[in-house]
């Protein structure tokens, strides 16, 4: 049926089912933010998400206040999501979300980023993967050490729940940090 004004009404039957893809996987980010933010604001730790690095090629200026980026690319590789300074070491993380109730799929973590971690392991930097199971509301932090032995002694696409539950640590959520990664990272590198 159409109304006046040119509007049409869509029964329901009619209405496309729109799915919204944008922010997947932003629910632990946004509690690492928070976590960071706090840590911050206690003066504990200055822990930062890294910028994506792109090349900005086209840009609309309709107005100063109203400018938008039509084109841009990644200009390098990105290496891991997070980086700064705790206790006078460098801290490095990757954190990855998945929905699989039994396995972290290797495919989400790129070989340069695996090289990265490698590398800040290497020089005695303290780097880590956290990983959460969504489905099982379970986050994990993997060091760098049993990521990179795992890598080493298997061909596996995937790591399984069960190498976390038996070489990772289990963080509860909480509030004031939301995670609060740096009491295992406290636990591992001891009363430095």
């Amino acid at each position: 049926m159409n109304y006046p004004n040119g509007i049409k009404k869509t029964s329901h039957n009619q209405k496309k089912l729109e799915i919204n893809y944008k922010n997947r996987g932003m629910t632990l980010e946004s509690d690492i933010n928070i976590s960071n933010e706090y840590y911050r604001d206690i003066d504990k730790a200055f822990i930062y998400k890294k910028p994506t690095p792109i090349k900005i090629t086209k840009v609309d200026y309709p107005s100063r206040d109203k400018t938008v980026i039509k084109e841009a690319f990644f200009t390098v590789p990105s290496t891991t999501d997070y980086n700064g300074i705790y206790k006078g070491k460098y801290i490095d993380f990757e954190a990855k979300e998945t929905k699989s109730k039994t396995a972290f799929a290797l495919t989400n973590i790129h070989p340069h980023q695996i090289k990265h971690i490698e590398n800040i392991y290497n020089h005695n930097g303290i780097a880590f993967l956290l990983i959460r199971f969504t489905s099982l509301n379970e986050t994990y932090l993997l060091t760098a050490e049993k990521f990179i032995n795992y890598l080493k002694v298997t061909e596996k696409k995937s790591i399984p729940i069960k190498y976390f539950k038996e070489n990772a640590y289990l963080i509860k959520d909480g509030y004031k940090p939301r995670i609060d990664y740096l009491k295992i990272i406290d636990n591992l590198i001891g009363g430095i």
